[in-house]
């Protein structure tokens, strides 16, 4: 199946497969510029139909920038097969990120983001945002591009199925749905929650981003900040008991 190419801010677009066994889209963003940033780089075993649908928007080999928020298949499971058809192409991750994982894992060294420090591809800029344990692991972290005010959500607002490419309407109650459905399955630990959960969503919402790009779900246009502000209220509500003393 040819993956779904949708552009939802200004010169970024949304590549999207649909895993009808895990029910669940997997989407990666590719932000084209002088210096093109690719966010996720999706599963090794999607790499055959991600590839050709950033063939259909740039040459691949034009990548520069391999994005991505944590240590995880669907984040960074292709990240070789890009470095091997983009020969500029570095990994772009936190220090964590760079230090403990892709410095043993990847063919080219990562470049190492500190928190606030903003990546210049051309007309954008990317300002890397540190979140450890949001929405995984202690890696993890998200980039926010200034210029189209778009925040990479990687795992945030998960929701399954196939939706719509963009929408306007409510994501809160989509991923609310679907983090109840999770505390009762096999994947109730998915979300951490600690003392700096609350904090890190809510420095995240002081950005005011007008779109939020989901790895799984739509993406959504609208008040950003009401909406990672109600997230925030509701892993408190879901998960804040159970993370109250870590």
């Amino acid at each position: 199946m040819s993956a779904n190419i949708t552009e939802i801010a200004g010169d970024t677009y949304r590549i999207s497969s649909f895993d009808p066994i895990k029910r669940m889209q997997f989407n990666e963003f590719l932000i084209v510029d002088d210096e093109p940033f690719l966010m996720h780089t999706g599963p090794a075993k999607l790499f055959a139909q991600t590839h050709e649908a950033v063939a259909r928007i740039i040459g691949p080999d034009r990548l520069r920038w391999l994005g991505f928020s944590h240590y995880e298949a669907d984040e960074c499971g292709a990240l070789n097969d890009w470095l091997r058809v983009a020969p500029r192409a570095e990994p772009v991750c936190s220090f964590v990120g760079a230090m403990v994982n892709m410095a043993d894992v990847a063919l080219r060294p990562a470049r190492a983001m500190q928190d606030g420090e903003v990546l210049s591809t051309g007309r954008h800029r990317l300002r890397f945002m540190a979140t450890p344990h949001v929405p995984h692991g202690w890696d993890a972290g998200l980039f926010f591009d200034e210029a189209q005010a778009t925040l990479l959500c990687s795992d945030l607002f998960f929701h399954p199925g196939d939706p719509e490419p963009l929408t306007e309407s409510d994501i809160l109650g989509r991923a609310r749905q679907a983090i109840q459905h999770g505390l009762n399955g096999p994947l109730a630990n998915d979300l951490p929650y600690t003392r700096q959960t609350r904090p890190i969503l809510e420095r995240l919402a002081s950005l005011e981003p007008r779109t939020l790009a989901l790895m799984h779900g739509s993406s959504f246009q609208g008040n950003g900040r009401e909406a990672i502000a109600g997230l925030a209220g509701v892993l408190h509500e879901l998960l804040g008991a159970r993370g109250a003393a870590t």
